[in-house]
């Protein structure tokens, strides 16, 4: 077979930029002096002049953004997971989220896939933090064909977002004719024994465990849920409904989550027994990426093995 083309998305993250930034001259991006590694320096070699480097800055990147913005400019405002939703969390909530301002975060090196940078920088706490603030949209994309396309879509809408990039190259799982929508999940696998929605990096891997388990005679339907907010109800209780269980796989804390977003519509809407499957209220460790995901049972072998247990 031929080997599966990977991309990490923080990769897509610089492409899109730079396609965006020939078709729309208000688009700025923001880094803090991680252009490098968040691949905003791709922009950067590109259009200088639309770049604005803030220095190890977080909290004063996300205000110049929101200034910006109220400027008639779309900025981007692009670090590390941890900074964008931990450090700087203030300055979003109140400068960015309460007067719903048109400023889209580039949040790069989510999850502990992050690898040997340790616990100080696998940020699996983003998604719970931006939940919880009103009217922000949350995208974590899975692929590269998945996340180009979120970036321009996160481009077009009106309204503060969320961008949720990985550093590990992630397997290219969408076809070049594939086409984001926004809030909408995808069909990615029909099955009728078990429904597994998966979002980011662990849609590749939920689809492999999927293939594991229909060696064990077990069906399961896998859901790419790429738009965490808003959350595409629909998809999960048609699922859930036909399936009458739900496995969630995530690489972040199961507190806050795609599984609490799964659960808080199942509980009220279509009860549903749900095992969430991420980082289990603990902290990372640095090591190796791929062995992190197998220590953590967030590789194709542990999905299926806590799938089959749940069932």
């Amino acid at each position: 077979m031929p080997e599966v083309k990977k991309i990490a998305t923080r990769d897509s993250y610089g492409t899109a930029l730079v396609e965006l930034g020939k078709e729309h001259e208000n688009l700025i991006v923001l880094d803090a002096d991680l252009a490098e590694a968040t691949k905003t320096g791709k922009f950067k070699a590109v259009f200088p002049e639309r770049h604005i480097d803030c220095g190890i800055a977080e909290a004063n990147m996300m205000g110049i953004a929101a200034g910006l913005s109220t400027c008639g400019k779309v900025p981007f405002a692009s670090t590390f997971a941890m900074f964008a939703a931990g450090r700087a969390f203030e300055q979003v909530r109140n400068t960015i989220g309460y007067p719903h301002l048109n400023v889209k975060i580039g949040a790069t090196h989510a999850g502990i896939s992050v690898g040997e940078d340790g616990a100080t920088h696998q940020c699996n706490e983003d998604i719970a933090l931006m939940r919880t603030i009103p009217g922000m949209t949350i995208i974590n994309p899975s692929d590269d064909i998945e996340a180009r396309q979120a970036v321009k879509a996160a481009y077009e809408m009106e309204g503060p977002v969320y961008l949720r990039f990985g550093r590990l190259a992630a397997p290219i799982i969408n076809r070049e004719d594939y086409r984001f929508e926004l809030g909408k999940g995808v069909l990615l696998k029909e099955g009728g024994d078990v429904t597994i929605a998966a979002t980011g990096l662990m849609v590749s891997m939920a689809l492999e465990a999927a293939q594991k388990l229909e060696q064990d005679g077990i069906d399961a339907e896998v859901i790419n849920i790429h738009t965490i907010k808003p959350l595409d109800e629909e998809i999960i209780l048609t699922s859930a409904q036909k399936t009458g269980k739900v496995v969630t796989v995530e690489e972040h804390s199961v507190i806050g989550g795609l599984g609490s977003a799964v659960c808080d519509v199942l509980s009220e809407k279509l009860p549903t027994p749900v095992t969430k499957i991420g980082i289990q209220d603990v902290y990372g460790h640095s090591g190796p990426a791929l062995e992190l995901l197998k220590e953590f049972g967030l590789d194709s072998e542990g999905i299926y093995r806590r799938t089959k247990e749940a069932i």
